[in-house]
């Protein structure tokens, strides 16, 4: 699992079994984790984390979104 950022207490990385879907990225922080698709940023799962919360980590991931989608086609190709 391939970790492409880290900020503050949030780790944002892959899976590699994740190759057959559609770009995204998980984040995690201590036991929650939650999955953002990347071409429309959009929150597929939310795993524990508060609404509040996930507004806060999906403004991440839109103000990351270029390093995600470059990280992610250079790990599993286009």
């Amino acid at each position: 699992m391939p970790t492409i950022l880290t900020i503050r207490s949030y780790r944002f990385f892959f899976v590699s079994l994740d190759r057959g879907e559609p770009a995204h990225v998980h984040v995690r922080r201590e036991n929650m984790a939650a999955k953002f698709w990347l071409e429309l940023v959009a929150l597929e799962r939310a795993g524990g984390f508060s609404r509040v919360e996930l507004n806060a980590i999906a403004r991440l991931v839109q103000a990351h979104r270029e390093r995600f989608l470059k990280s992610w086609y250079e790990f599993f190709g286009r």
